[in-house]
């Protein structure tokens, strides 16, 4: 039950108190609030032997006092509430406990600006709510009294409130700032994160002269334990609390604005320096446009680091703490936080639009496609702002993803066009895999890394593929090729290839060469269906059968241009006339054979299969056509020829000796590569 106190025991409180402090003021004297008001500042603000004092003082009034003090200024409160809904009312007398009040509230602001014995807010439950029932009763009647008209004798005791009440805002505000600085302290000393992001580092750029390794793999970075406990901002539950108790009483208090700029402005450093340490600067279109595509690389790593940390935990923290700052004044807490990202969304934006308007190539796609997916990821973030920001955000990110999505697909027309334009006539020496057939596949390969995001961006951006997709695909096509955008693409890209190679193919002056070569580009293509599970899967089995088959029947072709000729020299029909073997139609079919094979594996062993397994199979169909052919064509007829140097002339191998210079082809190193095409 609350404890009655009598007004003339109150009224000798107040009184006493008041004498209590008269120390403090010049001697013999007591204070009223008319000379306090015409103090200098420096006798308003005082010292730390002052502030001693007044903290002694503070303390010879026991917790039941200050109590009884409370309620006799809650009572001229009401008074004022009543006078105030009533306009005949006049303005009631202002009791000394007024007086007593502000002595009080600076008596607790000077203990925590002291020197000598300093108390922080938070570290004294007790004093801090003494403190903060003492301000919110100033507060009012300050608020209070600047309704009324006042005469000339009670403005003096305005002044001498609103004189403790900016005393003790001034302190606040301090205390407010402390509490932001400490917290951005601890972000800026936190470990430095990684700059970019290892998904696509430096291996998505792909290199316009087709030089292109084969070890190019999307890494997608597992997420350490750090990341998964990802708290922002490092601000722990006191310290919000504190921070809300202190801007809820400013924004009573009439002081809004020191406290959201304080608030702003040191949340705005802590987020730029955070940005900073990602490595993230501001740069404009202009020196974007001008920069080198490996610079531009960097920077784009860079920026996407920065909106996945935005994405993930900046903007979602930055929120929740004004939030929680702020929970009792929404629209103040959306406005500070709105200010606070729009500038920063806008920055990330119009670097992502400057990029989409840079030179537009084929290898520049993947890294368009790591930016489109984390604005895909901002997006969802933005939804969730207030709405004051929302929805211009949310307009310039679908904007920029747009002009994203137009970028990419663009790239991709860009591979068809590079494949159409390189028509150069220079054969490859060997008939080896062409450096167009490793860049497109590799760059297929990887593009299927992204293929939920390209089916997207194919989709959203240009829907006329699917006109393209029904014009190109029959019902004997498999299902995925059907109904997948991407796909499509790849079908067509494959068959802008194989033309291209077909082409390239007839550069060659040997037809054996031809088939070499068409079946080296061949292989590679299906090794690296095999070895890619996205192609696979994506282009379904019926569409990778057919380029085995299509491999198979290069091989035939081979064997047939290469190897026919040599075997119908060991053919047994035409030797024989008048029922006998004609010699010298005999030692003209050896003297063929030799010659062929010779010249066969003089060129032949220059020509390069880099590919061990279909450098085998090739090695062992020969053998499997000629050593039997040739084992059986010398044992029957070498007995037409005399021993010593006429057999050793026209029998120049045996069949041993054919079976190991087979496996001499398609090694590409010997010293008759000028003749290979």
């Amino acid at each position: 039950m609350e404890k009655t106190t009598h007004p003339e025991k109150v009224s000798s409180l107040s009184t006493n108190f008041n004498r209590k402090f008269a120390s403090l003021s010049s001697p013999g004297r007591t204070p009223d609030a008319a000379d306090d008001a015409n103090k200098s500042d420096s006798e308003k603000h005082p010292n730390d032997d002052d502030a001693s004092s007044l903290d002694h003082h503070h303390h010879l009034l026991s917790q039941s006092e200050i109590a009884s003090l409370f309620q006799e200024v809650d009572r001229f409160l009401h008074s004022l509430s009543t006078a105030a809904d009533n306009a005949f009312n006049p303005i009631p007398d202002i009791p000394s406990s007024v007086h007593s009040l502000s002595n009080l509230m600076d008596s607790m602001t000077s203990r925590y600006n002291s020197t000598k014995n300093p108390t922080k807010l938070g570290r004294d439950p007790d004093r801090d709510s003494s403190f903060f029932e003492a301000l919110d009763r100033i507060s009012k009647i300050a608020i209070k009294l600047g309704e009324f008209n006042l005469c000339t004798a009670t403005i003096p005791s305005l002044n001498r409130t609103t004189a403790a009440l900016q005393r003790a805002m001034t302190l606040l505000d301090e205390e407010f700032n402390n509490l932001l600085k400490e917290c951005k302290h601890l972000e800026l000393e936190s470990k430095p994160e990684s700059k970019s992001d290892t998904k696509s580092s430096k291996q998505s750029s792909f290199k316009t002269n087709h030089e292109l390794p084969d070890q190019h793999h999307r890494t997608v970075p597992e997420c350490s334990d750090s990341d998964k406990e990802d708290v922002y901002p490092s601000f722990s539950q006191e310290t919000v609390s504190n921070m809300k108790r202190i801007a809820g009483t400013m924004i009573y208090a009439g002081y809004e604005k020191e406290c959201c700029m304080s608030y702003s402005f040191l949340r705005q450093s802590s987020f730029r320096g955070i940005l900073n340490k990602l490595g993230y600067e501001s740069i404009s279109n202009d020196e974007v446009q001008k920069m080198h595509w490996d610079t531009l690389q960097s920077e784009i790593d860079k920026w996407i680091a920065v909106v996945k940390k935005c994405s993930k935990s900046l903007f979602p923290g930055e929120l929740k703490l004004c939030d929680s700052v702020f929970t009792d004044h929404p629209f103040i807490s959306h406005t500070i936080f709105s200010n606070l990202t729009r500038a920063v969304i806008i920055k990330l934006l119009n670097f992502a639009n400057a990029v989409v308007l840079t030179k537009r190539s084929a290898e520049k796609m993947f890294k368009l496609l790591d930016m489109y997916e984390r604005i895909c990821e901002l997006i969802p973030v933005i939804n969730g702002f207030p709405e004051n920001c929302r929805t211009e955000l949310i307009s310039e990110a679908e904007g920029a993803k747009s002009g994203m999505g137009e970028a990419i697909v663009g790239s991709f027309y860009d591979l068809e066009s590079s494949i159409r334009s390189d028509n150069a006539k220079i054969p490859v020496p060997g008939g080896a895999v062409h450096p167009l057939t490793r860049y497109i596949m590799n760059y297929l390969k990887y593009a299927c890394e992204y293929r939920e995001t390209l089916e997207q961006v194919f989709q959203y951006i240009d829907p006329k593929t699917e006109e393209d997709q029904s014009a190109r695909v029959d019902e004997n096509d498999d299902a995925s090729l059907r109904n997948s955008h991407l796909a499509t693409q790849i079908a067509m890209v494959m068959d802008l290839l194989d033309t291209n190679l077909v082409m390239r193919s007839k550069l060659y002056r040997d037809a054996s060469l031809r088939y070499i070569f068409l079946m080296n580009n061949g292989r590679y293509v299906v090794q690296k269906i095999k070895g890619s599970t996205g192609i696979k899967e994506l282009m379904g089995d019926r569409w990778c059968r057919k380029r085995s088959t299509n491999l198979r029947q290069y091989h035939k072709n081979y064997q047939r241009e290469t190897w026919s000729k040599v075997l119908q020299c060991l053919n047994h029909e035409g030797l024989m006339v008048n029922g006998k073997v004609s010699k010298p139609i005999l030692k003209e079919r050896f003297k063929s054979f030799n010659s062929m094979f010779d010249e066969i594996h003089k060129v032949q062993s220059s020509w390069v299969v880099s590919d061990e397994q279909l450098q085998s199979e090739l090695r062992v169909s020969v053998s499997a056509v000629m050593i039997p052919a040739y084992r059986s064509f010398v044992g029957r007829f070498k007995q037409h020829f005399d021993q010593g140097r006429q057999s050793e002339k026209y029998i120049k191998y045996q069949p041993e000796d054919i079976e190991v210079l087979i496996e001499d082809l398609f090694d590409g190193n010997t010293a008759s590569m000028k003749k290979k095409s």
